[in-house]
């Protein structure tokens, strides 16, 4: 008997989304929970699982169609033995032709790393389950370590030289012979939206930002001190990130406004501090949100930050852990950037951005010191928040972690 396959209920702040990799075609035997298909929205990929022992019957929405919450996309029946797949029996010439003009099975995250580095997927071997390309092997083959699964053909010979195709070159080597190579891919969905987020908050806030700067000598001196004893009874290890947090959140208190968000013609003031941490990854940018970061301690801070980390690198980010946040936190330093202007993540009020941690000359007591600093920038909406409260908001920033008892102490 044939089940029906939907797309999963999409959240209210999603309207559609995108069917981005199907893992199996019709015929082919399936486990319960083995992955069927992506489904790629605004904010994260879904993943399609297989509800029983059986076979995939029909695909009903192919890969790159837009579909809503809860639309048909495939039937399944459980159950069932599929055949096995037609390469297995195909002969060898057909295997060659295949390999040749077909797209492989890529995984979703060897994909993206394909289109990153400019690799042309089907010149990668691949190594994974029925041969599927994985982002290891694109890495690897982007390395020069991978070896491609056939041979390219010959050209046909008396071919006329304008028709006749080139051997083609590893995509990452040079381009010789006034060859001039273009690729066109089209944009992920979580690309796409964080670039109309970023047009909006350009064209819709009136912004600015100002600048401060912290020595972080006093932090690196307490991290050296404890960092062990720290990761031996909490299990993570004592970061940077931690001690902005918790600053922030004082900074916030000290600051309401900063926390504040406008909607209409209304302030919305919040009670509670969910500070968004912007982190890379393969799709784009994501903020996921620390709840109630009042309330966590540095260790709580590291731990979940590190676990976001993880899900945002295997793409398991949900709905639930972006939605929300009053304010936002983004470390370009982790990339080398100096300083910065970061842009806001709407509709909230302000986001700090840290930098590069630099050894510079400072005049200290009327000497001259060599210190590790670090450029702080606050972006913030000049329509809610004055130069006063923005400037007052990251002073209190510089002092609390220039003296990092003073957080603990509240003064």
């Amino acid at each position: 008997m044939a089940t029906d396959i939907k797309a999963p209920t999409f959240p209210e702040s999603v309207a559609d989304g995108t069917i981005a990799t199907w893992h199996k075609q019709p015929g082919e035997s399936c486990k319960r929970d083995e992955l069927l298909a992506d489904i790629e929205t605004d904010k994260v990929v879904l993943e399609i699982v297989a509800p029983a022992d059986g076979v995939l019957k029909e695909i009903l929405k192919g890969e790159g169609e837009t579909i809503l919450s809860e639309e048909l996309i495939g039937r399944f029946s459980a159950g069932e033995t599929g055949d096995a797949p037609a390469v297995a029996a195909a002969p060898a010439t057909a295997e060659v032709s295949s390999a040749t003009h077909s797209d492989p099975v890529l995984s979703p995250a060897a994909r993206r790393a394909a289109e990153e580095l400019n690799v042309n997927p089907g010149a990668v071997s691949g190594t994974g389950k029925d041969g599927r390309v994985t982002k290891e092997d694109v890495l690897a083959f982007a390395k020069g370590g991978n070896t491609p699964v056939v041979a390219a053909p010959e050209p046909a010979a008396q071919a006329p030289a304008s028709v006749a195709p080139k051997s083609q070159p590893s995509p990452m080597a040079p381009v010789f012979d006034g060859e001039r190579v273009e690729k066109r891919v089209p944009m992920t969905r979580i690309r796409a939206k964080v670039a109309e987020r970023l047009v909006e908050a350009q064209q819709t806030a009136a912004m600015l930002t100002t600048f401060n700067e912290v020595n972080m000598k006093p932090i690196m001196d307490l991290r050296a001190q404890y960092k062990d004893k720290f990761e031996k009874r909490h299990g993570v290890k004592m970061g940077f990130m931690s001690f902005f947090v918790k600053a922030a959140v004082e900074a916030l208190k000290r600051q309401p406004v900063v926390n504040a968000s406008i909607d209409g013609n209304d302030i919305v003031y919040h009670g509670y501090q969910d500070i968004g941490v912007a982190v890379s990854s393969d799709r784009g940018l994501v903020v996921p949100v620390l709840r109630n970061a009042e309330s966590m301690g540095l260790s709580d801070v590291e731990s979940t930050i590190r676990e976001y980390g993880t899900k945002a690198r295997d793409g398991k980010l949900s709905i639930e852990d972006m939605t929300g946040g009053t304010f936002t936190i983004s470390n370009g330093g982790v990339f080398g950037s100096l300083l910065s202007t970061p842009i806001l993540n709407p509709p909230q009020a302000a986001i700090l951005g840290m930098h590069k941690i630099q050894e510079r000359p400072m005049a200290v007591n009327g000497e001259v010191v060599i210190l590790p600093m670090m450029y702080l920038a606050l972006s913030y909406d000049h329509r809610l928040l004055d130069g006063k409260e923005a400037v007052t908001f990251l002073v209190t920033m510089k002092e609390l972690l220039e003296d990092p008892a003073r957080i603990l102490l509240d003064v």
